[in-house]
């Protein structure tokens, strides 16, 4: 299988993690259907759309060619109707669902920083590193600080989880490797990808957090 399939597999998997955590939400906050359609959307496609809307690619991807947008309201509208009639049961095994969740999200992470970085690249911005490096982080994350605003809540990547960080560290990776390698796009990519997964999995299981002023006493 070559990368540009698994790169492919690893956007729509992310894609349905991302609106399964627009479902999350809305269920914590006790909206509607089309309240969790719409965080499920914005979680799944928002990183996309500022990141076009940034690069002057207009309209943005998630309008010219709907795959991902599609699926995303697919897999929210399937995971709010499990939801709805699992109920307290489905909040119950919430930490499962999040375990199961954070692998497939890493996935998505990491396909959605390169994206990012890879867009940024084709506009004609691969000698600037830190649009490169910023659209990479903004693609991975936007989304899912668009759903934690439209929630009203403080976008989780602000206050925990080595989650931007990871972002930051997939981009800058293909940004180095693009700018001070012979290597092909193809093993650049491989290992841009590999690190945010490596990162969010270990901060996963030995809990990293980033220092938070609630410790500083």
């Amino acid at each position: 299988m070559d990368i540009d399939r698994v790169y492919f597999i690893l956007e729509i998997i992310g894609t349905a993690a991302f609106a399964v955590t627009g479902v999350i939400t809305a269920f914590d906050e006790k909206l509607d259907l089309l309240g969790a359609v719409v965080l499920g959307l914005a979680a799944a496609v928002g990183g996309g759309i500022l990141r076009d809307i940034i690069l002057g690619y207009l309209p943005p991807a998630a309008f010219r060619v709907p795959l991902f947008s599609i699926i995303a309201i697919f897999v929210s509208v399937a995971a709010f109707i499990v939801a709805y009639f699992t109920g307290r049961r489905f909040k119950e095994h919430n930490k499962m669902w999040f375990q199961v969740l954070n692998i497939f999200d890493s996935a998505g992470l990491a396909a959605f920083t390169v994206a990012g970085v890879n867009a940024a690249h084709i506009c004609g911005f691969a000698e600037n590193s830190f649009l490169s490096i910023f659209v990479g982080t903004l693609t991975a994350v936007g989304g899912g600080v668009l759903r934690d605003v439209m929630a009203g809540r403080v976008p989780v990547i602000l206050k925990k989880q080595v989650y931007a960080l990871a972002a930051i560290a997939g981009a800058s990776v293909y940004q180095c490797l693009f700018e001070l390698t012979d290597l092909s796009n193809t093993v650049i990519i491989a290992v841009s990808i590999s690190s945010v997964i490596v990162i969010r999995i270990l901060a996963t299981v030995f809990h990293w957090n980033l220092p938070s002023l609630k410790n500083a006493d």
